[in-house]
Formats: C-alpha cells, sequence, structure tokens
C-alpha cells in the first residue's frame, strides 16, 4: 500500500456512518450484506446509505455483486489488512515490540 491510498481509506472512514457500514460488513464477512440489511440494521434511509456505499465502493473499501435485484456489499479485508500492514510496518524500527497496555476505562 502507498501513502495516497492510505489517505483515501482514511479519509471514506473519516464519517461515522461510513465507518458502521464498514464495521458491519466486517462482522458479516465473507458473506456481507445487502443494501436491505444494512439499512435495517444501522437504521440508515435508502438514499443516505446509498450515498455512502458508493463512497466507500470507490475508496476501495467494499466489493460489490449483482445478486438478481439486490446489490450485495462485502468489506475488502484484503486492502483493511493491507492498512494495517502500512501502519505497523515500521513499527519499533524492526525491533521485537510488545503491545502498549491498554488505557484504564475513563468511564471508571
Amino acid at each position: 500500500m502507498d501513502k495516497n491510498t492510505a489517505v483515501i481509506v482514511f479519509e471514506s472512514l473519516a464519517s461515522g456512518v461510513r465507518l458502521d457500514i464498514f464495521r458491519l460488513l466486517v462482522r458479516a464477512a465473507p458473506a456481507g450484506c445487502v443494501a436491505g440489511q444494512i439499512a435495517t440494521e444501522l437504521q440508515l434511509p435508502p438514499t443516505n446509505l446509498s450515498f455512502h456505499l458508493k463512497a466507500l465502493t470507490q475508496a476501495g473499501l467494499l466489493t460489490v455483486e449483482q445478486e438478481g435485484r439486490y446489490m450485495r456489499y462485502r468489506a475488502n479485508t484484503d486492502l483493511m489488512f493491507g492498512l494495517v500492514d502500512y501502519l505497523t510496518a515500521e513499527c519499533c524500527s524492526g525491533v521485537a515490540c510488545t503491545p502498549l497496555p491498554a488505557d484504564p476505562d475513563p468511564a471508571a
């Protein structure tokens, strides 16, 4: 992955609605969901959903396949894993590192 692709992916996921859609489709992998399922699950009007699905598809985050009169959307997990690899490629300058401890729950 290159920097420009990473920026496009991050810009697309900067919308809370798009992030919700992508996370829903990651959970539904590998089967994906048809648009109506996504709209119902996230309580989105079809026109709003269509706008966001188009943006995610153009960014390469989703694939879409016609199934009769329905469109089935799937998360592009290869792109997702590629982004994670891109972000962590230079982690700790090649020295084996351990994850940082999780932040304490601020609500507690």
